[in-house]
This record gives C-alpha cells, sequence and structure tokens, in this order.
C-alpha cells in the first residue's frame, strides 16, 4: 500500500511538473511570436497612419506590399532588396572562404607565432565593430572606394568580409574533432595539403559551413551602422537596412508606416528560405560526420 500511495504521489508530481513546464513554454511561445504576429498583421493593415489605438487591423489589404514593390522614386525599395541581396551573396562566398581557410590553418598546421595570432584575434574580436567605423571610413576613402554607388557596394563587401575572418574560432573547434589520421592518410596516399582542405575536410564540415553562410549572409539584412556610413546619403544604393530606417523617419512616417512592415515581411522570406534549404544539409552533415 505505501508503495502505491508513493508511486500515485510521484506520478502526481510528475503531472503537476509537466503541465507547469507546457504552461511556461507556451506563455513564452506566445510572447516571442506576438511581435511577428503584430508585424505580420500591419503589413495587411488597410488603415493607413502610424499608430493606432488598437492592434487588431479594422481591414485587410494588399495595397501595402503593391505600393511598396511599385515606388519608382527616391524611397525604391526594389533597389534596396537588390543591393542588399548582391551585397549577401558576395559577403556570403568571402567570409564563407575566409573563415574556413583560416580555420583550417590554425586547426591543422602548427608554425611560429600561431598562438600570438590566435590571442590577438580573440581579443580582437571582443571588441565591437563600430569601434573601427571611423578608422576604415577614411582608408576606403583613401583608396578611392566612395566616389560612386557601387563602389560603396564593393567596399561594403570588402568590409563585411575582412571582418568575418576574426570569427573563425567555431570553425576551427569543429576542424580539431575531425580525426588527423584522416589527413595522414591523404598525405601517404600524395594529396597535397589543398586537397586535403578541399576533397576531405570540406564535406565533412557541413555543419559549420552552413553556419557560416547563413550568419553572413544575414550580416547585409541587419547591418545599419557601417551601412549608414559608407553609403551616406545616397538612396538609390541603401541597403534594406538603411532604407526601411528611412521610412520611419518624420517625414515618411504617416504614408509608409504600414508599407515599412510590409518590407519587413519581404526581407524575412529569402532569410527563411535559405535556412531552410540549408537546414537539410545541416543534417546530412551532422549524420555524415557521425558516421565517420
Amino acid at each position: 500500500m505505501m508503495k502505491r500511495k508513493a508511486n500515485t504521489s510521484m506520478k502526481i508530481k510528475r503531472v503537476i511538473s509537466n503541465s507547469l513546464t507546457h504552461v511556461f513554454l507556451s506563455v513564452t511561445a506566445f510572447i516571442w511570436i506576438l511581435p511577428i504576429f503584430f508585424v505580420i498583421l500591419t503589413s495587411f493593415r488597410k488603415e493607413g497612419g502610424a499608430y493606432k489605438s488598437y492592434v487588431i487591423p479594422r481591414g485587410y489589404t494588399l495595397d501595402n506590399y503593391r505600393k511598396l514593390l511599385a515606388q519608382s522614386g527616391s524611397l525604391n525599395f526594389t533597389s534596396w532588396f537588390t543591393n542588399t541581396l548582391i551585397v549577401a551573396i558576395f559577403t556570403c562566398l568571402l567570409s564563407a572562404f575566409f573563415v574556413l581557410s583560416i580555420a583550417y590553418v590554425m586547426s591543422r598546421l602548427r608554425f611560429k607565432l600561431r598562438k600570438t595570432f590566435m590571442n590577438i584575434a580573440l581579443v580582437l574580436g571582443m571588441f565591437p565593430g563600430f569601434m573601427s567605423m571611423i578608422a576604415v571610413y577614411y582608408i576606403l576613402k583613401g583608396f578611392g572606394l566612395l566616389e560612386t554607388g557601387p563602389m560603396k557596394l564593393a567596399a561594403l563587401v570588402m568590409v563585411y568580409s575582412a571582418g568575418a575572418g576574426l570569427s573563425f574560432y567555431v570553425a576551427k573547434g569543429f576542424f580539431d574533432t575531425i580525426p588527423k589520421v584522416i589527413d595522414e592518410a591523404a598525405f601517404i596516399d600524395g594529396a597535397t595539403k589543398w586537397d586535403v582542405f578541399t576533397k576531405i575536410t570540406i564535406p565533412l564540415s557541413r555543419p559549420i559551413i552552413v553556419m557560416t553562410l547563413l550568419s553572413s549572409f544575414m550580416i547585409p539584412w541587419v547591418d545599419y551602422i557601417f551601412a549608414k556610413v559608407i553609403i551616406g546619403q545616397d538612396r538609390k544604393y541603401y541597403t534594406i537596412a538603411i532604407g526601411l530606417w528611412t521610412m520611419l523617419e518624420k517625414e515618411f512616417l504617416e504614408y509608409y508606416y504600414t508599407q515599412f512592415f510590409a518590407g519587413c515581411v519581404i526581407i524575412s522570406i529569402p532569410i527563411a528560405m535559405i535556412f531552410l534549404f540549408m537546414q537539410r544539409f545541416y543534417v546530412e552533415g551532422v549524420s555524415g560526420a557521425v558516421k565517420g
């Protein structure tokens, strides 16, 4: 009888604990989803103007998206989207190459001042990037990279890609988990270090490659400070972050408020698509690494 009562008491406590956990998780999920829900609803809101005393729109329309995509003046969302996509693609490719190359060298090769370089990179990575903003601006200006709009976009790619090189520690840690015996076997068969890097290490490193690609792709979409300093007032070559922020300025707020939220929904689509596409390779890479 005592055992039955104890088991019953344990089951009741377990049920209560699970119920409280589910309630807590449900409340947390609701709080997390609420801003996203508000953004989507406001992007379809029929009533114009900025702030309303209610959250649920009185009417719904697609005009906010139509007007946003049909802009052709100084506030051209399509142009901003194209600029950001170009910068993101080139930044994504260059950043991945820099990060993976540096991580491989630091993980596999041993050379003089290696630890010193890693310590310097670790210390520099602790400082916010915008601390070097003014210095980077004058360096780019000195090289004549801020003369035209296309050159400014190229300068943005250079800044984002070069800055990504310091974030090699995570990739290095992943490369450290790959047995060096594989490399040594390849060297015995006559492979070069480049062969080992491209044909052995990279195929086994899909998880870290996916993470590097995603993180470097998102930087141009969310960065405002560096982009604003480098692009300046040339609205034709604005990136998404600068352009959407411009819509919230005092002279544009009343007219572009709902279009701003429509733009927020649109720019989330490519990031979500890339994540869903890359997720398959991430899972395959993890399972392949475990099997190896």
